[in-house]
């Protein structure tokens, strides 16, 4: 060992606890070793098989407790709404659930017709499956109803299965709509099986081989469908019934060759309800910030559009289609027809997996932002039960929409209630308010939803995102979008559920040094490897892409011994209550004068200390900093340092770089720094193209191998590296 060597491992040894200390010196972490094979590696560190642990064991264990957590755990209403503060949310859900329920009913109307039903129908789907995800759903702003790409699946499968129509013969519309409703309630009760039956086996996890791109490029090639679906209603023609490959140039085609047939009337009504509804979209977006809550612009389009059909009589002099009859009150409900089963069964698996999807990666998304965690199995198990029961009451599959989940966050929704209050505001029209709306253009239903697709169709903009950053995610987008265009969706999905089946879960290990070597191994298959003290090192042995990048998050979190979503969550509460009391002190010092706030800032040390470092602003300031863990008495972490052997990550995509920048940032919260190790040379040049280092992620948090890392860390505990550390072994 050199004179350089020595002086840095005195400075690690002053820096660590005395009994760390005596620790380290019994290990000689600068070492020389001779090359070591497999076999003479497994005879130093003495390897062992993992003891294997049964989870099924506990599958038959009874009791209150676990009874009751699995209650809570299916019915997650039990959990949050006694605990529910009135005062603060009921008012913002209240307002979010009007809002809701003033967009969810033009485009429940809207959307059935997109699905080949009768618009009274969409209303129905509005109202049950709502209410039924309002008790078993797990995230709190997602608008759970009809949705354009699920109604186009849907609207896909009766003209496919339309067995009623012939080429040549008149076709009876009042049977032809019943069968359609019988078709589409039975296939919303097998699509509500497969989402409960999968969830209950803990099958979530399936939508994580559904990637970001995948996604996008399907929702986009839907958005195309739906417009081209629309055309029909726009121009007032009569067009043949395709489905399959290629159905969509067929159609486009056919609209083109009978575009002299199409009706003046419905093509200015269909004209003027789309200005309308744009201009009133462009005025809510310029006075956002002066209005309390949006223009509800398709409900006024709507009532206007009512008003004027029926006092000039649209349909009698000019042609133009309405809805027709809506019937008013609620349907008895219908078992449904098993004869259906066996041609569904295809169609049913394909629409529970694409409508979990969208409704999953809404769900995570709003999660993220407020700082909760949607569970995925039971996220299945609710949107199931939603289909399940609306089934049986003639509703349609359901997803969740995305606009009206945006307005039902930004309106100040906190939880479902705000759907809760919408589905009331739904049944109070469908027994009361319906009929008034026989006089509806359905020209106007489809320029609504032509409107709506505005948010989809602007997904062509990944094209120009993922060329910069990601060329692979690219070509996922552009397969699925011209394979969704041109081709049936379903093939789509069943390959991607190949992939499922075909992929092996990764393993995760905490690993330690195997003794007088710079090896680490996993600390459960080596009996003599040991954990570095103040170093957690944590390794997966597949690389960490979109489809596991939340199970590798989840298995960090758990193998490092602390529950660090709950320790964040109880420093943000204790940081918000001590700036609560600053504030109430400023607001004393302001009514009593200096005098009294002297004797104030005496009692409550803990606020004035706050208000010192706000005061100097400097990080050398004597004043302790009160947002630490020990400061605000929570309990700390066992380790000062996290190091990742990212040695099997062979590429790197958008949500590993998402998910990587979220390790960081969470375990700095809790005074944890981070390094990375054993990265190739490939997997670096990808880190920086998709700019991955910042100002507070550096090169200098990345090294060639774990023990460099480990060496670090112990020479800085719970600092930043500052400056580049040559180390020798």
């Amino acid at each position: 060992m050199g004179l350089s060597e020595a002086l840095g491992q005195r400075d690690t040894e002053a820096l660590l606890p005395v009994t760390q200390a005596m620790e380290l010196r019994k290990r000689n972490y600068y070492v020389e070793r001779p090359l070591l094979n497999q076999e003479q590696l497994e005879e130093l560190g003495c390897l062992t098989s993992a003891t294997e642990t049964h989870q099924w064991r506990t599958w038959f264990q009874c009791s209150y407790t676990r009874a009751r957590a699995l209650l809570l755990q299916h019915l997650p209403v039990l959990a949050w709404l006694p605990r529910y503060p009135v005062r603060d949310w009921l008012l913002g859900d209240l307002l979010a659930g009007l809002s809701v329920a003033i967009m969810q009913l033009p485009q429940g109307l809207a959307y059935a017709l997109l699905a080949g039903l009768p618009p009274v129908f969409g209303l129905y789907s509005s109202f049950y499956p709502v209410f039924i995800y309002f008790l078993f759903g797990t995230s709190r702003h997602i608008s759970v109803g009809t949705f354009a790409v699920m109604s186009v699946m849907v609207g896909s499968v009766t003209e496919s299965l339309d067995f009623l129509q012939a080429e040549n013969a008149t076709v009876d519309e009042e049977a032809r709509d019943a069968a359609r409703v019988q078709l589409t309630a039975t296939l919303s009760v097998l699509v509500g099986l497969f989402q409960v039956g999968l969830g209950l086996v803990h099958f979530g996890f399936v939508v994580t081989y559904l990637s970001e791109p995948l996604v996008r490029g399907y929702t986009t090639a839907a958005s195309i469908q739906v417009f081209v679906s629309q055309l029909k209603y726009v121009f007032g023609l009569q067009l043949s019934s395709r489905s399959g490959p290629l159905s969509l140039i067929y159609t486009v085609l056919e609209v083109c060759w009978k575009l002299p047939q199409s009706v003046v009337g419905t093509v200015v009504t269909a004209l003027v309800a789309g200005v309308v509804l744009v201009l009133v979209k462009l005025l809510n977006d310029k006075l956002q910030r002066h209005l309390p809550l949006p223009l509800p612009g398709e409900l006024l389009t709507l009532i206007g559009a009512t008003g004027i059909s029926y006092g000039v009589g649209l349909k009698h002099r000019f042609g133009v289609d309405v809805v027709g009859n809506i019937p008013a009150g609620l349907v008895p409900p219908v078992a449904p027809s098993p004869q259906l089963f066996a041609s569904l069964v295809g169609y049913a698996f394909t629409i529970a997996v694409v409508g979990f999807a969208i409704a999953i990666s809404l769900g995570k998304i709003f999660a993220l932002r407020h700082g909760y965690r949607v569970d995925s199995n039971q996220e299945l198990v609710a949107l199931g039960l939603s289909n399940l029961v609306g089934g049986f009451f003639r509703c349609f599959p359901v997803s969740c929409s995305m606009s009206r989940s945006l307005v039902q966050e930004s309106t100040g929704g906190n939880t479902q209630v705000a759907g809760a209050v919408s589905s009331l505001f739904i049944l109070i029209i469908i027994v009361k308010l319906g009929e008034l709306f026989q006089d509806l253009p359905k020209a106007v239903l489809a320029a609504v939803i032509i409107v709506n697709l505005k948010g989809m169709l602007k997904q062509f903009t990944d094209i120009c995102s993922l060329w910069k950053a990601n060329r692979v995610d690219l070509l996922i987008w552009l397969v699925t979008f011209v394979a969704t265009t041109l081709l049936h969706p379903d093939p789509v999905v069943f390959s991607l559920l190949l992939v499922v089946f075909r992929t092996q879960l990764p393993r995760y290990s905490v690993l330690g040094q195997v003794p007088d070597t710079d090896i680490y191994r996993d600390v459960a298959e080596y009996s003599e490897a040991r954990e570095v003290p103040g170093v957690k090192i944590f390794r997966s042995s597949a690389t960490m892409y979109f489809a596991n990048a939340e199970l590798y998050s989840d298995a960090l979190k758990q193998r490092c011994g602390v529950d660090v979503d709950h320790l964040i969550s109880r420093k943000k509460k204790l940081v918000k209550k001590q700036e609560q009391k600053l504030k109430r002190l400023k607001k004393l010092q302001k009514q009593a004068g200096a005098s009294l706030m002297c004797l104030v800032c005496q009692q409550v040390s803990t606020g004035n200390e706050l208000e010192d470092m706000a005061a100097s602003g400097q990080e050398g300031a004597k004043a302790p900093d009160v947002t630490t863990l020990k400061a605000l008495g929570l309990p700390q972490p066992h380790f000062h340092s996290l190091v990742l052997d990212l040695g099997a990550l062979s590429f790197v995509d958008t949500v590993c770089l998402k998910s990587l920048k979220n390790i960081f940032r969470d375990f700095r919260e809790i005074e944890v720094e981070v390094y990375m190790a054993a990265c190739h040379t490939p997997v670096v040049a990808q880190l920086e193209a998709g700019h991955f280092f910042d100002a507070s992620i550096t090169k200098q948090h990345l090294f060639a191998s774990v023990h460099d890392a480990v060496l670090f860390a112990l020479q800085h505990p719970r600092s930043s590296p500052a400056s580049p550390v040559l180390l020798k072994l």
